[in-house]
């Protein structure tokens, strides 16, 4: 009941979504349609493009050896917690100190108290990003809430007070506050969101939230439809073979069926949405065009879908698109055993998939114009489970791009502890077996991309509607509305 609330839905979405429901009973795509016109009527169009492209690792990735501390005080404490061997060596789901030298972050700024990260070493690649490049950011310790909290208001059972994000540690809730600010079953996301009101700026509306990573809340808005591509392409139609059962005649019946008005209100809607689909085909079919480097990717899993992504990019111009917002994803983070061994390969095509993707980025000139961001549904206990960790909270992420204000850590620095955090009374860090509570909010963390991405300061709250309780201190941490990772 926090995360929906009425003080959220502006005039603007109020007005939209009773356009909608008004004829949704005979004619939902006719209501679309009115809605995409009001929406491109409000939001004048931009002369430049801008891309925001979600990399969602579902399982929970653990973030602590991800972006693992590496200063001595930090490091020694991590590797206690996680079983490391003496002397700093390996042990347990520790890694050792000495393996990490060649990922060691180097910020431009100093992080307080003498705090060092490395990357995993699989992750080389991201580390030159971060390190040479200056293109790769890490937000630290981003999660979702709805107010910011402590320990002591975590366990308090003053709900109204203290609320909390519904179903913590729930695979499937996490993944739907993550990507839509509400739990499992909402339909509508804070990308959907972002494009609803960048509609306007399309020349066809449809292409402006793709997902090629699956289904996806993400993408949904109350008017943007979430347009689904495959690695290969869009899926096919009957109307795009060359036969429709094994009869070219039987093709252009159909095909001239699809195009006839109908004088019946479902069947007339029925064949626009039909010849939506089949232009929407052809469309990107024509845009991803052939001859591109797909040598330069990882050819699999998250390499091919950045991959496609760069080819819908180097064909914004065909599709009429200023602004889009696309949902790539990649599986097996759920690692309660074997985390040693598992880990590292997904962390390195993590790595290579995102590299590959900014550097395509750089050669078709666009990389100042495309943000990367990760999100996961969880982070993970700081806290051994004998061969790996078990749902957390909190986690890091990293956001990736020629606009992003690289080689730099944003947020607050998570105490390595499964106990408590000393340096700020009352917060303390986590609540039990080192869960961080996020001492930046998902909100925070969409606000800032959604800024970046053109959406007006006044309707930020649309876009993810907890923001409202962020923007001041508490508990010794500053949550701003906007973190400061993107120009």
């Amino acid at each position: 009941m926090y995360l929906i609330d009425p003080k959220a839905h502006t005039r603007r979405a109020f007005l939209r979504r009773s356009g909608q429901l008004a004829m949704a009973g005979s004619a939902l795509p006719m209501a679309l349609n009115l809605a995409l016109m009001g929406d491109a009527a409000a939001q004048a169009a931009g002369d430049d493009y801008k891309a925001l492209v979600c990399v969602f690792l579902y399982g929970g990735n653990d973030h602590a050896n991800t972006v693992v501390t590496y200063d001595d005080a930090s490091y020694n404490a991590y590797s206690a917690i996680r079983g490391g061997g003496p002397g700093q060596t390996a042990g347990g789901i520790a890694l050792s100190k000495a393996s990490l030298a060649a990922t060691l972050l180097n910020p431009t700024t100093t992080l307080p108290e003498g705090r060092q990260y490395a990357l995993h070493p699989s992750m080389s690649q991201l580390a030159t990003l971060f390190n040479t490049d200056a293109k790769l950011a890490v937000q630290l310790n981003v999660g979702p809430l709805v107010v910011p909290l402590t320990r002591a208001q975590f366990t308090n059972g003053n709900r109204k007070l203290y609320p909390l994000p519904p179903s913590l540690f729930s695979h499937n809730d996490q993944q739907s506050i993550w990507q839509s600010s509400s739990p499992e079953g909402s339909t509508i996301g804070w990308g959907g969101n972002m494009g609803d009101l960048m509609l306007g700026q399309n020349t066809n509306s449809l292409l402006t939230c793709i997902g090629v990573g699956g289904n996806t809340v993400f993408l949904s808005g109350d008017s943007a439809l979430a347009y689904g591509v495959g690695v290969g392409g869009p899926t096919r139609t009957s109307l795009s073979a060359s036969s429709v059962y094994g009869s070219s005649t039987v093709k252009a019946a159909l095909a001239e069926m699809v195009r006839e008005p109908r004088s019946h209100a479902m069947e007339g809607e029925y064949t626009k949405i039909t010849k939506r689909a089949v232009d929407a085909e052809g469309t990107v079919t024509a845009a991803i065009g052939s001859n591109f480097p797909a040598s330069a990717f990882p050819s699999v899993g998250l390499g091919k879908q950045l991959a496609m992504v760069a080819r819908l990019i180097r064909g914004r111009a065909a599709i009429g698109a200023k602004r889009q917002v696309f949902f790539v994803a990649m599986g097996r983070y759920d690692m309660h055993d074997d985390l040693i061994s598992r880990h590292p390969p997904l962390l390195q095509l993590l790595s290579d998939s995102l590299a590959a993707f900014y550097r395509q980025m750089a050669l078709l000139g666009v990389a100042d114009k495309v943000t990367a961001f990760t999100a996961s549904e969880f982070g993970r206990t700081l806290a051994s489970n004998g061969d790996g960790s078990d749902h957390g909270w909190g986690g890091h992420q990293f956001v990736l791009g020629g606009a992003v204000k690289g080689k730099q850590f944003y947020g607050t620095s998570p105490v390595v502890s499964i106990t408590s955090d000393p340096r700020l009374a009352g917060y303390e860090g986590q609540v039990g077996q080192g869960r961080l509570i996020p001492s930046t909010s998902v909100d925070q963390y969409a606000a800032t991309l959604a800024t970046w991405f053109g959406v007006p300061a006044t309707s930020l709250e649309e876009v993810v509607p907890n923001l409202r309780n962020f923007g001041g201190s508490a508990n010794g941490i500053d949550y701003p509305k906007n973190v400061g990772f993107l120009a």
